[in-house]
């Protein structure tokens, strides 16, 4: 693997062992723990759009973003391929065994109907019971767009950029993802926009990353302080924490001297993509188990928090290495 995917492979990594940390608590906040909110709120101001960097970032590795439009019907074949496909089948999945399973354990962000629960697949997505894979379905919108409007002309990136970043501000619906992708695809055209410069981004890391680090670590910290207001706010909030953490972690990881960090990382990384699509699934079981004969309230969340991190990571990995791995078809789509 070269330098440069080993850089973003690792960059995955961290990102989906904080998706998984974001995810141990859905709705309803176990009673007594003040610590956790605080650090999810600060995971939730840049954990996303780092990974909407990443996506831009491979888009312009791959070769994808290079594309012209006499070859769109193909490149949204395969993005439907890649993206969509595992987002229905998974959101149906998901919105089925939670149909089935809130009738006899906790079930968190259940459907109010199983009819609804599909529908919010796609239409009221504000209330999906599987919003946590939302992240396909705007990649899916995100990427063949820009494609569109690009036309292989890479000189379009920053125009483009400057239109996302004006809607970025415009308040959209939470329907059909709008809102969603409104508010993230700056992210994946900051990516693309970085890549596209070629080495001179990666220069520019290595050479200012520490610095980009103690200011996203300043701001992160008065993120986890106090709650962010209203949605003007937290877009505020989101585009700077989100922005800084862009050079501040890509950097720290390309410089990373721990051998056996890197090593956890990069396998993370790995296993990212599945693990982004089954880890609420199987932090839900566990929870679900859990809290048949305990409470998770209190001193009870410090063991139940290391359980479910372990299970939203190692589940979905070593479904992959069992039982996917030995069926072709899936072991291609959660690659």
């Amino acid at each position: 693997m070269r330098e440069r995917r080993r850089d973003i492979e690792a960059v995955k990594g961290v990102a989906i062992l904080l998706v998984v940390f974001g995810h141990l608590v859905a709705r309803q906040d176990p009673a007594g723990v003040e610590w956790y909110e605080p650090l999810r709120r600060a995971v939730y101001a840049f954990h996303m759009p780092l990974f909407l960097y990443l996506s831009g970032l491979v888009a312009i590795h791959s070769g994808f973003l290079h594309r012209r439009r006499v070859e769109l019907p193909a490149l949204a074949a395969a993005r439907a391929r890649r993206l969509l496909l595992p987002f229905f089948a998974l959101g149906v999945l998901i919105v089925l065994g939670k149909y089935a399973a809130m009738h006899v354990m906790h079930v968190d962000n259940p459907p109010s109907g199983l009819w609804s629960g599909l529908l919010a697949l796609v239409w009221d997505t504000g209330h999906s019971p599987a919003i946590s894979i939302w992240y396909l379905f705007v990649l899916f919108v995100v990427s063949l767009g820009s494609a569109a409007i690009l036309n292989g002309r890479l000189a379009r990136l920053p125009w483009l950029l400057a239109a996302s970043l004006m809607l970025f501000w415009i308040p959209a619906p939470a329907f059909i993802y709008l809102d969603r992708l409104a508010m993230f695809a700056p992210f994946f055209l900051l990516g693309a926009c970085a890549g596209a410069t070629g080495t001179r981004w990666e220069i520019w890391l290595d050479r200012f990353w520490p610095w980009a680090m103690a200011l996203f670590l300043i701001v992160l910290a008065g993120v986890a302080a106090r709650p962010v207001g209203p949605v003007l706010a937290q877009k505020t909030v989101l585009l700077l924490t989100g922005s800084i953490s862009l050079p501040a972690i890509h950097g720290c990881l390309r410089n990373l001297r721990s051998i056996a960090l890197q090593t956890i990382f990069l396998r993370l990384g790995r296993y990212s993509f599945m693990i982004y699509l089954f880890n609420t699934s199987f932090i839900g079981l566990a929870k679900g188990v859990l809290l048949l004969a305990w409470n998770w309230d209190g001193t009870h969340f410090l063991g139940f928090a290391p359980a479910l991190m372990a299970a939203g990571l190692m589940g979905p990995m070593a479904a992959k290495r069992y039982a996917f791995s030995r069926i072709p078809r899936l072991e291609r789509m959660t690659d």
